[in-house]
């Protein structure tokens, strides 16, 4: 997972991509953001959109999605339509994933608005319901608070039939309620083993609630990941890591004290040993937050000595 608005440029995808092709990850998810997240104004940011198509059409086998794209980027018709364009141009490996927006300064910097907490869920579930019915079969029409949608039967539909769809949240109940209705994947950020297990049982809570086989509802995690494959190599990505953030080159004591437990941290065995946990605790997926973007070799690292080791689970 690498987030994009951190001065990440097109020949950067293109070898990240091509990392990914080369050593077997399955999936790259990007950030769709349009500024940077530690407020850094000279890091560049290319469209999450355009680039997934772009990567869409020069990849063959990779996956490719938005974790998460903020609801208040774009009008529903634009990500659906989007969406299954990138599915058509990749033959069925879109993974698009929406939530409702929370980073204030973009919104200010670029014009969009960001209602309070409450609209702004009002908002993100009818554009749910507006995604999911023009990706449907057959004519369309919705009439809501937000958006009104007139006999449509929006075409081409996207390859994959029935199109997978990520909400991501922090576990509330509005938001488990609103993946419970509408998604096929429940993504959460930065949590440990007992907050997985925790975030479980509350999201089989709500698809009992709703009449949902629970199994149908995985849960995956996006979370920072420093991995290596010795402990020396793990404290160089660490170091390189704070220098990137502006706080000198002391890898061990960035280690220490910028990198909390919910974080993968730490050779390739025990990588997995912390993955495992989080597997038994409940989650399905792991997204890992690799923001040394221009390292492809540990993204390497990732399919050829860590995706293998999972297969046992």
């Amino acid at each position: 997972m690498i987030e994009g608005q951190e001065d990440v440029t097109w020949d950067d995808w293109v070898a990240i991509a091509e990392a990914c092709e080369r050593s077997g990850v399955g999936t790259l998810f990007r950030s769709d953001h349009y500024y940077s997240v530690v407020d850094r104004a000279e890091r560049g940011s290319l469209d999450a959109l355009t680039t997934l198509g772009a990567l869409a059409a020069i990849t063959g086998k990779l996956r490719l999605g938005t974790m998460v794209s903020p609801a208040t980027f774009r009008h529903p018709s634009v990500f659906a339509k989007s969406f299954a364009t990138i599915d058509q141009i990749s033959g069925g490996r879109a993974e698009p994933g929406l939530g409702a927006g929370w980073w204030d300064r973009e919104h200010e910097a670029f014009g969009f608005d960001l209602p309070e907490m409450g609209p702004r869920m009002d908002a993100f579930e009818e554009q749910l319901e507006v995604i999911a019915g023009q990706w449907g079969e057959g004519s369309f029409s919705f009439d809501g608070e937000h958006f009104k949608i007139v006999d449509l039967d929006a075409l081409p539909k996207p390859v994959q039939r029935p199109t997978p769809f990520i909400v991501g949240g922090r576990g509330g109940p509005r938001s488990m309620r609103i993946a419970v209705r509408w998604a096929s994947e429940y993504n959460t950020v930065f949590s440990g083993p007992d907050r997985i297990r925790e975030l479980r049982g509350k999201l089989d809570a709500a698809c009992a609630k709703q009449g949902r086989n629970p199994a149908t509802l995985p849960l995956s995690l996006m979370t920072g990941w420093i991995v290596g494959e010795t402990r020396e190599e793990v404290v160089d990505r660490a170091s390189r890591l704070s220098r990137w953030q502006n706080q000198g080159d002391d890898g061990e004591r960035f280690l220490a004290e910028e990198v909390d437990d919910s974080w993968i941290v730490g050779t390739v065995e025990e990588a997995v040993e912390q993955l495992r946990a989080l597997h038994d605790a409940g989650c399905t997926r792991i997204m890992a937050q690799h923001l040394l973007h221009r390292d492809t070799e540990a993204i390497e690292l990732i399919g050829r000595e860590v995706a293998p080791r999972l297969e046992s689970f």
